[in-house]
């Protein structure tokens, strides 16, 4: 990440806060729903992963001709944690 998208996400996130408060709504509202979507992201993220290291285990010929060898999907994974 570089500095300008930091302080881009920084400026969304006031933007967000203050949707919420035009609304009524507490900032708390708005950091549970944020870290609920982040979690179902997670995963998400995690079950693609796995389901690609299932898939690369099971058939690690076919997989890496198709352009994922098992090294490469452990690195997604290891991306995540």
């Amino acid at each position: 990440m570089q500095a300008e998208d930091g302080i881009r996400y920084a400026q969304e996130s006031r933007g967000l806060g203050d949707v919420y408060k035009r609304q009524g709504r507490e900032c708390r509202d708005l950091v549970t729903q944020i870290s609920a979507a982040n979690r179902a992201l997670e995963r998400t993220g995690f079950r693609l992963v796995s389901a690609g290291m299932t898939y690369c285990i099971s058939n690690p010929d076919k997989a890496e001709a198709e352009g994922y060898p098992i090294d490469e999907v452990e690195k997604m994974f290891l991306r995540l944690a």
